[in-house]
């Protein structure tokens, strides 16, 4: 079919693992037939979102979003938290950005797993993905930098389908709603929105932004 135009989206993303992932989403849609649009990606590894939008000064830029990290409740992951979450403000009031935020409580490997399974209990420690990420993805690592090194995980990623994208974005909005149905408050921090508690994410809503952009019928 003929695709109407492109759209662009922006990314600082803290690892080459969530590089790898959006890398691998792009190509997906790109290579649907059914998508209206074609996504054209550009995503950079950066923790600081701050350095990100000095290097986008000159640009015009609608569609940016930060991908990181709650790493935890003690102080130092905290710290690195609000931290992020000040450089996305002093973008967005700075720059103009309205740079958005995409996180994973404890991490990255949660949303991965959502993709093929359920996982909704809070765990004590981020290593306590490793026995979810097996199971999903029929693996056998024994540590998780063993499930991080390129090769390995993009492996993992050749298993995941559009199909699998969008029923890992249900599962991750129904983690949610289900904090929320529970009398859980989100913390707000400079307009940004996030749980403290194991599970939470907001990744899924880049996806599901992404996703929008490039079956959208109508023009961008």
């Amino acid at each position: 079919m003929q695709r109407n135009d492109k759209f662009t989206y922006y990314l600082s993303v803290e690892g080459e693992t969530e590089q790898y992932y959006f890398e691998h989403l792009r190509d997906l849609i790109n290579a649907d037939p059914n998508a209206e649009h074609t996504f054209c990606l550009k995503c950079v590894v950066e923790k600081s979102p701050k350095s990100y939008a000095k290097r986008l000064i000159s640009r015009s830029v609608e569609n940016i979003a930060h991908i990181c990290d709650y790493e935890s409740k003690d102080e130092v992951h905290v710290r690195n938290f609000t931290d992020v979450l000040d450089e996305l403000a002093d973008a967005r009031e700075t720059k103009g950005l309205d740079y958005k935020l995409g996180y994973s409580n404890y991490a990255f490997e949660l949303f991965m797993v959502l993709h093929k399974i359920d996982c909704n209990a809070c765990l004590a420690h981020r290593s306590q993905y490793l026995k979810d990420i097996n199971k999903a993805y029929g693996e056998d690592f024994k540590k998780l930098k063993d499930y991080k090194r390129e090769d390995n995980f993009k492996r993992c990623l050749s298993k995941i389908s559009l199909a699998d994208v969008r029923a890992a974005m249900d599962k991750a909005e129904k983690i949610m709603a289900d904090k929320a149905a529970n009398g859980l408050k989100e913390t707000e921090y400079k307009k940004y929105c996030y749980y403290v508690d194991n599970p939470s994410l907001s990744i899924h809503n880049i996806v599901k932004e992404i996703l929008d952009f490039a079956y959208r019928k109508e023009g961008l």
